[in-house]
């Protein structure tokens, strides 16, 4: 039995009871035996890519979705779990587990007086930074923008630039960088 054909039972059983429907029903929508729809969702056929195409048709699936791993409903990740770096006295935390292509999402908690000095980032890169509490003054090529509670600056990533908390509290922001070539507006 391989890992294949344990997706396969475990994601046709699972869409099959999301529908509501009997295995008679369903082997009936596919145009199979009813002892076969059996055999899928016990891992104990090895169907013919034929019968795999009428069951994502029947199911209103890709094939591959018939196949591939099964998604958990929910998946918990807490924050200690995430990448996290230190540059200097600035905490950079990713906010997601997980890569999205051309894209990075990162918490930043910038202590009292604290400066970050960004790296600039590939030609076309466009960065997103949201100040989430206390001010961040955000320096773009010599330029010097302050950025309050909820305010946000978009800017080319791949210039000079440097995130500074010119506060006496702790200021937290959240920096969202777009790596796809586009202009800023």
């Amino acid at each position: 039995m391989s890992e294949r054909s344990e997706y396969l039972a475990e994601n046709i059983k699972r869409l099959r009871a999301v529908r509501g429907l009997s295995q008679a029903q369903m082997a009936k929508l596919v145009g199979i035996p009813r002892t076969t729809w059996g055999h899928l969702e016990s891992s104990a056929a090895n169907p013919t890519l034929e019968v795999l195409l009428q069951v994502s048709e029947a199911l209103h699936v890709r094939l591959e979705e018939l196949i591939a791993p099964t998604r958990r409903p929910i998946r918990l990740v807490r924050a200690g779990e995430l990448p996290s770096r230190k540059r200097g006295e600035v905490t950079i935390r990713s906010l997601l587990p997980d890569t999205i292509a051309e894209m990075d999402l990162e918490r930043m908690v910038l202590p009292p007086r604290a400066r970050l000095v960004g790296v600039p980032h590939t030609e076309g890169a466009r960065e997103y930074l949201t100040c989430e509490r206390g001010q961040v003054e955000l320096v773009v090529e010599g330029n010097v923008f302050r950025l309050e509670v909820g305010d946000v600056a978009v800017f080319r990533g791949d210039q000079k630039h440097q995130y500074f908390n010119p506060g006496a509290a702790e200021a937290i922001a959240y920096s969202v960088i777009s790596f796809l070539s586009t202009s800023t507006r």
